[in-house]
C-alpha cells in the first residue's frame, strides 16, 4: 500500500472530519451566545457546505491546470486559516462568511485525496487503501468530540476553531515533501488523455456519456442521500440529545460514538467491498444506518443509545466512504478527480439540505423524533439507489494508475496479485 500518501491524505481528511463535527459540537454554545433560531442554526451549518459544493465542482479543472499537489496544499492552507478565524467572529454573519470561504478549500481536498490514494494503490487493495485513508474523516470527528468534551467546559467554544489551524504545521510540510510533483502528475495525465479532456466541460461530458450516464446519476443520488444523512445528524445530534433531556457531556458522547462507529465499520466495509460487490456492501450499509437512526427515537437506555449511535455512524459516514471508493474505481484515470468531484459536489446539495431540513422539521414538529425518522427515510432511499447501480466496473486497462503508465516495464515485472 502507498503508506506515505495514505498518511498525508488521511491526516488532511481528518481535519475535514473535524470540521464536520466542530459546528455541531459548538452549536449549543453558539445558540445561547447569539440567540439563534433553528432556521438560522441550520443556515450557518449549510454555508460551509455550499462552499464545499463549489470547491468540489471546480477541483477537476484546477488539478488539470496546476496539479493535485498545488491544489491540495493551497486548499488545506486556506481552509485552516479561515476556520481558525471563526474563533474571533463577532457576529453570526461574519462567522457564516468565514465558514463559507473555508468550505471552498475543504471541498477540493477530498476529491484530490481520493484520486491520489486510489491511483497509487495496488489494484486488489484499492477499496481497503481508500477506506484506511478515509478513516481519517471519522477519526477527525472523534478528535472533535473528545476535544469538545474536555475543552469547551474549560476554555469555551472558540478553542475548537483555533485547533483547525493545526494542518498548517502538521500536514502541509510532509505533504510538500511526499506528494507527487505537479509536473509528474501533468505528464501522466497528458499520456492518459486527449488534450481537450482536461477541461471540466469535457470531463463532465465523459461522465454523462452513454457508457457512464446511468452509473454517474446513481452515484450522484447516492451521495446526495448519504451526505444529507451525515451532515444533518452531525450538525444536530448533540442539540437533539440535549433537548431530549441529556446533559452536555452525555450529548457529546453520542457524537463520539457516532464517529467511532464510522471508523470501525468503515474499515470492515472496505475490506468487504474488495471481496464482494461494492453495490452489496453499500446497500447494506445504508440499511444499517436507516434502522439505527430510527432506533434513536425509542431506545431509552444510554448504553444502548451509544451502541445505536455507533451503528448509525457506520451507516452514515462509513457508507459515504464506501461510495467514494466505488466512484474512483468506476471511471477512466483522466476523469477520476472530476468524477469524484462531481459526485461529492452533487452530494453537497444533500449536505446543505441536511441541516436546513432538520431545522425546518424541528420548527414544524417541536421534537427530535421526526428528524431521526427523516434521516431513516433518506437512508432507505439511498439503499434503493445503491441496489439499482448494477453497471459493471471498468475494464482492467482503464484502472491502470499513473505510476504504472509511466513505468510499463516495472508493471510487467511486478504483476498485480
Amino acid at each position: 500500500m502507498p503508506l506515505p500518501i495514505i498518511a498525508v491524505c488521511g491526516a488532511a481528511i481528518a481535519f475535514d472530519g473535524y470540521d464536520l463535527v466542530v459546528y455541531g459540537a459548538t452549536l449549543p454554545a453558539l445558540r445561547d451566545l447569539w440567540t439563534l433560531s433553528p432556521e438560522t442554526s441550520g443556515l450557518l451549518g449549510a454555508l460551509p457546505l455550499l462552499g464545499m459544493l463549489i470547491g468540489a465542482l471546480c477541483v477537476g479543472n484546477a488539478t488539470a491546470r496546476w496539479g493535485r499537489k498545488r491544489v491540495f496544499l493551497i486548499s488545506l492552507l486556506g481552509f485552516s486559516a479561515l476556520t481558525a478565524c471563526c474563533a474571533f467572529a463577532p457576529t453570526p454573519t461574519i462567522f457564516g462568511a468565514l465558514r463559507f470561504l473555508g468550505g471552498l478549500g475543504l471541498g477540493a481536498i477530498m476529491p484530490v485525496a481520493a484520486t491520489l490514494t486510489t491511483d497509487s494503490a495496488p489494484r486488489n487493495r484499492q477499496h481497503l487503501s481508500y477506506v484506511i485513508m478515509q478513516s481519517g474523516y471519522p477519526l477527525g470527528g472523534v478528535l472533535a468530540s473528545l476535544t469538545a468534551l474536555s475543552l469547551i467546559p474549560l476554555a469555551g467554544w472558540q478553542v475548537m476553531y483555533l485547533i483547525a489551524a493545526a494542518p498548517i504545521l502538521l500536514v502541509v510540510p510532509p505533504a510538500w515533501r511526499l506528494l507527487p510533483e505537479p509536473r509528474d502528475e501533468l505528464q501522466a495525465q497528458a499520456i492518459a488523455q486527449a488534450p481537450t479532456a482536461a477541461s471540466t466541460t469535457a470531463g463532465l461530458r465523459t461522465l454523462l456519456a452513454s457508457t457512464h450516464r446511468a452509473q454517474t446519476l446513481l452515484f450522484w443520488a447516492m451521495s446526495f442521500c448519504s451526505l444529507l444523512f451525515v451532515y444533518g445528524i452531525n450538525t444536530w445530534l448533540p442539540t437533539l440529545m440535549l433537548d431530549s433531556g441529556h446533559v452536555l457531556q452525555s450529548a457529546l458522547s453520542f457524537l463520539l460514538a457516532f464517529n467511532a462507529g464510522a471508523i470501525t465499520g468503515g474499515i470492515i466495509g472496505g475490506w468487504a467491498a474488495d471481496r464482494w460487490q461494492p453495490r452489496t456492501v453499500v446497500t447494506l450499509s445504508f440499511i444499517i444506518g436507516a434502522v439505527a437512526v430510527a432506533a434513536l427515537t425509542f431506545v431509552t437506555s444510554e448504553v444502548f443509545l451509544l451502541m445505536v449511535a455507533a451503528l448509525a455512524g457506520y451507516g452514515a459516514v462509513g457508507t459515504q466512504t464506501l461510495i467514494n471508493g466505488w466512484v474512483t474505481r468506476s471511471y477512466p484515470v483522466h476523469v477520476r478527480t472530476t468524477g469524484i468531484g462531481w459526485s461529492l459536489g452533487v452530494g453537497r446539495l444533500g449536505a446543505i439540505s441536511g441541516p436546513l431540513i432538520t431545522g425546518a422539521v424541528l420548527t414544524a414538529t417541536g421534537g427530535g423524533a421526526a428528524a431521526f425518522l427523516t434521516f431513516a427515510g433518506v437512508g432507505a432511499i439511498g439503499s434503493v439507489f445503491a441496489l439499482t447501480n448494477t453497471q459493471a466496473r471498468l475494464p482492467i486497462t482503464h484502472e491502470t494508475d499513473a505510476t504504472t503508465r509511466r513505468s510499463p516495464k516495472k508493471s510487467q515485472e511486478q504483476p498485480a496479485h
